[in-house]
């Protein structure tokens, strides 16, 4: 089972998050490879060396990053193709009308067929329960 957390573009910006994160984990005993972070899209668009060093130590670690929130901004191919995620989870607006709006169930059927085609797996937001 793996353990979600999301990290905020705060979080990030204060910099040694790796070395946070890895000293976390060795208070927890919890296994890096059964943590999963992840990160809000606004965060790649904002893309700078450091957010991107991170991005690699926190991979090199084998923590999983996920893509959260996709589809709330200026999605953009580059920054998911240039930052190591694994996983993209498609916002929950778009999850919300799959029913009623074509055009949502069209776009997410793109990022699901795209998600595998670029060795991501996909998700979809929605209610979080602790």
């Amino acid at each position: 089972m793996k353990v979600a957390v999301n990290l905020s573009p705060v979080q990030f910006m204060r910099g040694q998050l790796a070395a946070t994160v890895s000293s976390v984990l060795e208070a927890t005993g919890l296994p890096a490879e059964r943590l999963e972070l992840e990160i809000a899209e606004e965060l790649f668009m904002a893309e700078n060396a450091g957010t991107l060093d991170a991005f690699r130590q926190l991979r090199a670690m084998k923590i999983g990053l996920t893509l959260d929130h996709f589809g709330t901004g200026y999605s953009s191919l580059s920054y998911v193709r240039r930052f190591p995620i694994g996983k993209i989870k498609i916002d929950k607006s778009f999850i919300g009308d799959l029913i009623d709006d074509p055009k949502a169930l069209g776009l997410v059927r793109a990022v699901t067929t795209l998600g595998p085609c670029a060795r991501y797996r996909n998700g979809g937001g929605g209610d979080r329960n602790a």
